[in-house]
C-alpha cells in the first residue's frame, strides 16, 4: 500500500483557486445582453499521466494539462459555441458575445429549433468521485518501482520472453454555470493500469500474449497495489505464465454453433458495442452516424423491439460507484440518474441529453451530455450501460458452466468487429476454456463469436447472480467529428448463451 495518507476527498484548491465565478457573471451577463435565451459556461481542467515501460524498463512517461472554457449559448432556437484558453473575466465575456456571433450566422441554416428539457437549479453544488489516494499525489518514482515489481513477477516465468506494464491516470475537474442559476463545481479521478506477457517463437515466427484482466476503472491509486482488496494482482501474475503456456499448446477450435458461457471480462465489450451505442439517442435518429454509423434500434420500435429473451434487463447509468462515466451532474447541468434501457427483453428507452429528451416527448434529460476537452462543444455520450444479474438468486459462473454439455467459457476481451448499425459483430477474447459436460477441461485457441444483436441477446438462457457481477470498461470510447473520446464502464454477470457461431480465426485467415 502506498505511504501516501488518505485525505478527504475534495476538489483540489489548485482548481477552485481559479475565478470561477467571475469567469461565469462575466459570460452569463455578456450572453445574456446580446440576446441569448440560454447561455452556459464550462471551465474545463484535465490532468493526465501515462507510465509505460517494456521488460521492466522506462519507456515513457508523459504529463499533459488542458485546461480552458467554453461558452454555449441558444439564440433563437440556434446553438452558439466558443472557447479560450485565457481565464480572465474581459476574455469570457468576449468570448460569450462570439458564441452569439456564431448562433446568430448559423440561424438561417438551423432547421429544427433548439428546446432544451428543464432542469432544477443547482446552487453552489460540488461532486467529488469514490477514490482513496489521489494517482497524482504519489511520486511517479513509486509508481514506477510497482510497475516494475509487477513485470519483474511475471519476466521470471518461464516462457515469458517480455513483458509490458503501463498505467493511465486521468483527473478531470469542471465548473458549470448556467442562466438559470446552477453552478456546479465537480471533479473525479480514473486510471487503467495492465500487464501482458509476451512468449516468441522464433522457428515458427509467432508470438503469443496474455494479460492481466484488471478493467480500467473510477478508483484512485489503491486499486493498483491491490490495497482495497478489488482485485487480486499477486494471484493473476502468478498464473497468466501457466494460461500463457497452455494457450501456446492449445488445440484450435472447430467452427460452428455453440454454447457459450461468458465471463464479465468478455461480456462488457459486447454490451458496449451491441447496445451502449445501439441505445445513444443521437444514433437512432441518425443525427449521429459519420463516426461509427446509427443503430438499429430506431425510436418507431421503442416499446416492442424485442432486444433479447425476457431475463435481460440493461441499465444506463451515471451513478455507479466507481463508474467511469460516472458523475454528480453532466455538462449541461443534469443530475445524474439511473434508468431502464431494455425490460424484460423490450427497447424501453435511450441515452439523451437535453436538446433530445424533447425529441422523445420526455419532460426531461437522463444526463448524457459530455465533452472531452474546453474546446469540444458537449454531445451525448454513453452512461455506464450494464446488464443486471439473477435478482431471484445468485447462480455462480460454476453453476452456469455445469449446464453445458460441450461448449466454451470465454474470459477477457480482445479484438472485435460491428456494422455500421450495431447489429452484425464478432468479438474474440483473451482465454478460451472448453466445457465438456458441465466441467472446463482445458484452454482452446483462435476462437471469434458471431451474431447480429438480437440473435445472441436472444439466445441468452440465464444470468449469473449478484456475486458474478463486475464491472468492466474503457478508457477510449470514441465519438464525433471533430473527435471526441470518453470513458465509460459497463457491468454485467457471466451468462450462458446457446448456439452461437463460433469461427476459427485462423481459418477465417486463410491460415493452416
Amino acid at each position: 500500500m502506498s505511504g501516501v495518507s488518505i485525505a478527504p476527498r475534495v476538489v483540489d484548491e489548485e482548481f477552485r483557486a481559479l475565478p470561477l465565478a467571475a469567469l461565469a457573471d462575466a459570460a452569463l451577463t455578456a450572453a445574456r445582453a446580446a440576446g441569448a435565451t440560454h447561455a452556459d459556461l464550462r471551465v474545463h481542467r484535465l490532468v493526465t499521466q501515462s507510465i509505460r515501460l517494456r521488460d521492466g524498463r522506462v519507456e515513457a512517461v508523459g504529463n499533459s494539462t488542458d485546461l480552458g472554457f467554453a461558452v454555449r449559448v441558444v439564440v433563437d432556437g440556434t446553438w452558439g459555441f466558443a472557447s479560450h484558453a485565457d481565464l480572465s473575466p474581459a476574455t469570457a465575456a468576449e468570448v460569450a458575445r462570439r458564441a452569439v456571433t456564431v448562433a446568430t450566422t448559423l440561424r438561417a441554416l438551423n432547421r429544427e429549433r433548439v428546446e432544451l428539457a428543464p432542469e432544477p437549479v443547482y446552487r453552489d453544488a460540488t461532486w467529488v468521485s469514490s477514490y482513496e489516494i489521489d494517482p497524482f499525489a504519489v511520486p511517479t518514482p513509486e509508481k514506477v518501482a510497482l510497475l516494475q515489481d509487477y513485470s519483474e513477477r511475471l519476466a521470471a516465468a518461464d516462457g515469458v520472453d517480455h513483458v509490458t506494464a503501463a498505467v493511465l491516470q486521468v483527473k478531470e475537474q469542471t465548473y458549470y454555470a448556467d442562466s438559470a442559476g446552477s453552478a456546479i463545481t465537480q471533479q473525479r479521478v480514473r486510471l487503467h493500469p495492465h500487464l501482458e506477457a509476451i512468449t516468441v517463437d522464433p522457428a515458427a515466427g509467432v508470438f503469443e500474449t496474455m494479460r492481466t484482466l484488471a478493467a480500467p476503472a473510477g478508483r484512485g491509486w489503491e486499486y493498483v497495489t491491490g490495497g482495497d482488496g478489488v482485485w487480486d494482482w499477486q494471484g493473476e501474475l502468478a498464473r497468466i505464465p501457466e494460461w500463457l503456456a497452455e494457450k501456446v499448446k492449445a488445440p484450435s477450435v472447430v467452427a460452428g454453433p455453440t454454447d457459450l458461457v461468458i465471463d464479465p471480462t468478455n461480456l462488457w465489450l459486447t454490451i458496449h458495442e451491441s447496445i451502449g451505442h445501439a441505445t445513444e439517442y443521437d444514433r437512432a435518429i441518425g443525427y449521429e452516424s459519420a463516426y461509427a454509423g446509427t443503430s438499429f434500434a430506431t425510436p418507431d420500435q421503442l416499446g416492442t423491439l424485442r432486444y433479447g429473451t425476457p431475463i435481460m434487463h440493461v441499465t444506463g447509468d451515471r451513478t455507479q460507484e466507481y463508474g467511469l462515466a460516472t458523475v454528480g451532474y453532466d455538462d449541461e447541468g443534469v443530475a445524474g440518474q439511473r434508468w431502464d434501457l431494455v425490460r424484460d427483453g423490450i427497447l424501453v428507452g435511450y441515452q439523451l441529453d437535453r436538446a433530445f429528451a424533447p425529441r422523445l416527448g420526455l419532460d426531461r434529460s437522463n444526463g448524457c451530455s459530455y465533452a472531452d476537452s474546453p474546446h469540444h462543444v458537449p454531445i451525448q455520450r454513453m452512461a455506464n450501460v450494464s446488464l443486471q444479474p439473477d435478482p431471484a438468486r445468485d447462480t455462480t459462473t460454476a453453476d452456469l458452466i455445469s449446464r453445458v454439455e460441450d461448449g466454451i467459457y470465454i474470459v477477457g476481451d480482445k479484438s472485435w468487429s460491428i456494422d455500421m448499425q450495431r447489429y452484425n459483430f464478432q468479438f474474440t477474447g483473451q482465454r478460451f476454456f472448453r466445457i465438456r459436460d458441465g466441467e472446463v477441461t482445458g484452454q482452446l485457441r483462435d476462437v471469434a463469436y458471431q451474431a447480429t444483436t438480437t440473435e445472441f441477446w436472444g439466445a441468452m438462457e440465464a444470468v449469473g447472480g449478484p456475486s458474478t457481477w463486475v464491472l468492466g470498461g474503457a478508457f477510449n470510447c470514441g465519438k464525433a467529428q471533430p473527435g471526441q473520446v470518453a470513458a465509460v464502464s459497463h457491468g454485467c454477470p457471466s451468462v450462458l448463451v446457446r448456439g452461437v457461431n463460433v469461427l476459427n480465426t485462423r481459418s477465417e485467415a486463410g491460415q493452416s
